[in-house]
C-alpha cells in the first residue's frame, strides 16, 4: 500500500516540476518580449503624441495662410482707397469749375484749373506717382517710347521733345514717356 501514495507523491512533485521549471532562455526570451512590448506602447504613445502635434501644425499653417489671403485681399481692396479720397476732390473742383465756367472770365478758369492741377500733382505725391518727362535726356527703351526720330544738333538718341509724359508707381512703369528721339542729320 506504500508504493501507491510514493507513486502519487512522485506524480504531483512532477507536475509541480513542469509548472514551476522554466528555461533560462524561456526566461530570458519573456524579459525581452515585456521590454519589447513596454518600449513598442512608449513609442506608439511618442509616434501619437508627434501625430497630434503635426496635425495641430498643419491647421496653424492653414490659419496663418487663410488669414494671409483675407489681408492681401483686404489690401488690394482697399489700397486706393487713400488716392481715390484725393481724386473726389480734384473731380469736385473740375465740376465747379465747369459750374462757373458760364460766368467766368478767363483768368479765373485759368486760376481754377492751375488749382485743380495742384490737387492732382498732389495725389499722385502722396501715391508715389511720378512723372517721367525727359527731354534732353539720353531715350531709355525701358521708360520711353520712341514715336519718330528727327534730325537735329542734340547727340543721337537723345530725347528732344516729349510728346506725352510717362508715369512710374514705386519705380514701376505705368506708361512710357512718347517722345520724338534725335537722329543723324539729313
Amino acid at each position: 500500500m506504500s508504493e501507491p501514495i510514493d507513486r502519487m507523491s512522485e506524480s504531483q512533485h512532477a507536475g509541480a516540476e513542469d509548472k514551476t521549471t522554466v528555461l533560462p532562455e524561456t526566461a530570458v526570451a519573456l524579459v525581452e518580449m515585456e521590454r519589447l512590448q513596454t518600449e513598442l506602447a512608449a513609442t506608439e504613445e511618442r509616434a501619437k503624441n508627434h501625430w497630434e502635434q503635426y496635425l495641430r501644425a498643419l491647421a496653424d499653417v492653414e490659419n496663418v495662410r487663410k488669414r494671409a489671403a483675407k489681408d492681401l485681399e483686404n489690401t488690394r481692396q482697399f489700397a486706393v482707397e487713400k488716392f481715390a479720397q484725393d481724386l473726389i476732390a480734384v473731380k469736385d473742383s473740375l465740376e465747379l469749375g465747369i459750374q462757373n465756367s458760364v460766368k467766368a472770365d478767363v483768368a479765373s478758369l485759368v486760376e481754377g484749373q492751375t488749382a485743380t492741377l495742384r490737387l492732382l500733382t498732389k495725389a499722385f505725391e502722396k501715391a508715389q506717382i511720378e512723372e517721367i518727362n525727359p527731354e534732353g535726356a539720353p531715350f531709355n527703351p525701358e521708360q520711353h517710347e520712341a514715336m519718330m526720330a528727327q534730325p537735329s544738333d542734340a547727340p543721337p538718341n537723345t530725347v528732344i521733345a516729349v510728346i506725352q509724359r510717362g508715369y512710374l508707381l514705386n519705380g514701376r512703369l505705368l506708361r512710357p514717356a512718347r517722345v520724338v528721339v534725335s537722329g543723324a542729320k539729313g
